[in-house]
This record gives structure tokens, sequence and C-alpha cells, in this order.
């Protein structure tokens, strides 16, 4: 055997002689650059190299592990997808029950040469309130009728919110917790507590985004122009005037968000034109915004309902629903308890929403993630904000 072996290699000479010269050249000039990488190196980007190895291999296996274990979250979800449509009942084996990996390998290092930085492209800008408005100026020649006073948005809010089923408890929490309780009714995400620059177009007591306002318009819109035509009938001089061309502009802008077809897709590139930032400012309309703060919060509780969960939510659980979309909320707000206390929050999560989120990778149960969504609504609802919209109740 190892005579074989010397045999073997006592041809490699000779196989390399009978190369092509092409090809001869070709492995001479990348062992030559092998070679050179390590010469005449200082020994600070000799050890940079080997630490860069290091993490290379490091992050390569965790990126292995980590890959391995979102498929089977995927797999799950979809099995527990396809259990709720045949109406089969889930059980604690239809989740991943380990928590995923978190990389605590060596950090990548920090090249002692100077590198090339590659351009990025430049960020798309976010649009904010002073937008929206031009956008409503300019394609439905319409200003929203902004509040006297925050409390009168308030009140507004709190009558409609209670005509159309919600509780003070659902209202007033999720507004805690939403925006610290101290928002206003034209509150950015970002543009808040001392924020100068906003991070989303989310907007308001319940953080409205413009697609939800594309999407509102264009699924409860009917309910609006309905709510808003009994206003309209109501008021008697030269309010009636305005309240009938906000009318007419309502009707228009359902007309346009129901052109497109319902998907959240859809609505979301609506949403990121100019006209559905028009939409999106009646988020600021003393009449029209409350209507679209309440149905942001209300579509949850009705979709739970038409799922067959009859238990009225508790604030935690529709703030679950209103964060991460209502099929993955109602997974887990009809969850029991003891199934709570053992299944990861990393079920509802897509990989990097979850790596990007410290909240849910520190609280990662179930139930330890309402319970610090509870703890947080207990800690702001305490806050001015807060306090008056109870108030208005």
């Amino acid at each position: 055997m190892h005579r074989s072996i010397r045999n073997t290699l006592a041809l490699v000479p000779l196989a390399l002689v009978l190369i092509a010269p092409s090809v001869r050249g070709a492995n001479a000039q990348l062992l030559s650059q092998f070679f050179a990488q390590g010469a005449g190196a200082s020994p600070a980007v000799l050890e940079y190299r080997r630490k860069l190895a290091e993490y290379q291999a490091a992050r390569a296996a965790f990126d292995a592990e980590a890959s391995a274990y979102w498929s089977q979250i995927s797999e799950k979800r979809k099995g527990r997808n396809a259990k709720r449509r045949s109406g089969q009942q889930v059980t604690l084996d239809d989740y991943v029950l380990q928590h995923p990996p978190l990389y605590n390998g060596p950090k990548k290092p920090v090249n002692p040469e100077p590198e090339e930085t590659p351009e990025r492209p430049p960020r798309k800008p976010i649009p904010v309130v002073a937008d929206f408005l031009r956008a409503a100026q300019e394609l439905y020649q319409f200003t929203p009728q902004r509040p006297s006073s925050e409390v009168e948005f308030k009140r507004a809010y709190a009558r409609y919110a209670l005509a159309s089923g919600l509780t003070r408890e659902q209202a007033v929490r999720v507004y805690a917790f939403e925006t610290g309780g101290t928002g206003s009714h034209d509150v950015q995400a970002g543009i808040e507590h001392g924020g100068k620059r906003a991070i989303s177009t989310a907007m308001g007591y319940n953080q409205l985004l413009t697609t939800n306002s594309v999407e509102l318009l264009a699924e409860q819109g009917h309910e609006l122009i309905r709510a808003l035509s009994e206003k309209v009938a109501r008021t008697p001089g030269p309010a009636r005037h305005t309240l009938e061309h906000k009318l007419a502009v309502l009707k228009k802008m359902v007309a346009h968000a129901k052109s497109v077809p319902d998907t959240w897709s859809e609505h979301e590139k609506m949403g990121s034109t100019p006209q559905g930032w028009a939409m999106h400012a009646m988020v600021l309309d003393i009449d029209i915004g409350p209507m679209l703060q309440t149905h942001k919060l209300l579509t949850s509780v009705h979709f739970a309902r038409a799922k067959g969960h009859s238990r009225p939510l508790s604030a935690a659980e529709l703030e679950m629903m209103n964060l991460t979309g209502d099929g993955t909320g109602l997974d887990m707000v009809t969850m029991p308890q003891a199934m709570r206390e053992q299944v990861p929050t990393s079920n509802f999560f897509q990989r990097g929403g979850y790596e990007r989120n410290p909240v849910a990778i520190r609280h990662n149960t179930v139930a330890k993630l309402l319970a610090v969504t509870d703890d947080r609504m207990d800690v702001n609802s305490g806050k001015p904000g807060a306090r008056e919209l109870a108030a208005a109740f």
C-alpha cells in the first residue's frame, strides 16, 4: 500500500510536465498569488488573516445550524396552517420547542489595511406629515380637518371606538404600548420622545402605516362612508358643506383603494406612492382619523371571532395581533397557557425579523412576551396621554 502511494506521487512531476502550457501557467500564477499573500505582510495583517479565517469558519458553522433550524420553523408553520384549514386541533408537537441558535463565536476582525468601501445606494426618504398633507391637497384638493385640541381627538376616538365594540381597556392600553402613553394624534414613529427622524410611516394612536390606511379604506370604506354620511345628514349650515366635500373626497379615496387587488402587497405598493400618502393623511382628520384608528384594532377583533375565538381579547393579545398580523397573532392568542409557557417566540417570526428583535429574543416564550407587553402597558397607562384618553371614555 505504501509503495503504491510512493509510486503514484513519483508520477506527479511527469504529470505536471505533460499539462498544457496555458494551464500550467495559470496554475503557477495561482500558486504564486497564494504564497505571496503572506510574503512581506506585517504581523498585524497576518494576525488579522488568522482571525478572519477563524471568524469565517465559526460563522459558516452557525449559518448551517441556523438555516436548518429556521427551515424547521417554516415547515412547522405550514403544518399548523394545514391543520387549521382542515379543522384539526393544533398541539404542542406542531411547534419547534427548541430556541434558535444565536451566534456567540468570534467577532469579525477589523482589517488593519485600508479597504474599499462599496457605495451604498442612497436611502429613500421616509415621507412625513407635511408630505401626506401636500399629497392630499395636490391629488384631492383636500386638507384634513385637524382637532382644536388633542383631547377633542381623543373624545372623538373614544365615542366611535365604544360604539363600534372596542373596550376602554383595549383602546387605552394599546395606545399606551404603541405611543409610550404620551403620543398625539399625529405622532409618527421616530419623531417622538425627542426623536428627529422618521423611521417608518407609522402614525397616530395605533401607529398605522400607509399600507394600513390604504387597506382600511379598501376593506372598511363602506363603513366609513356610512358613518360620515350619517354625520352629514345631522349637520346643518356651512359646516354641512365642509362635511359634504370631505365625504366626496372619502368616496374617491375608497374607489381608488379598491381599484387594486385586495392584498397586502398591492396595498403596500399604493401606500408608497403620493396617492397612498394622501390616503394616509386621513389619519389626521377629526372625523375619519378616529374611525381608521378604531378599525385598525377592530379588524383583529372580528378576525378572532370569525375564527371561533369568542372570549374577549385582552389588550396584550390584541396588541400581538396588531404587531404580528391577525393570523400569526391568533396563533398565540388561541394557545392554552400551559403551551404558552413552552412555545418559543421564534415560531412566529422569520429569521431576519427575530434576530433584529431583542425583545422577542430576551422574552423568548409566548407567555413571557405577553407578560412583558402587559408590563409595558401597565407602566405607560399611568402617563398623561393615556390618562387623558381613559378619561375621554
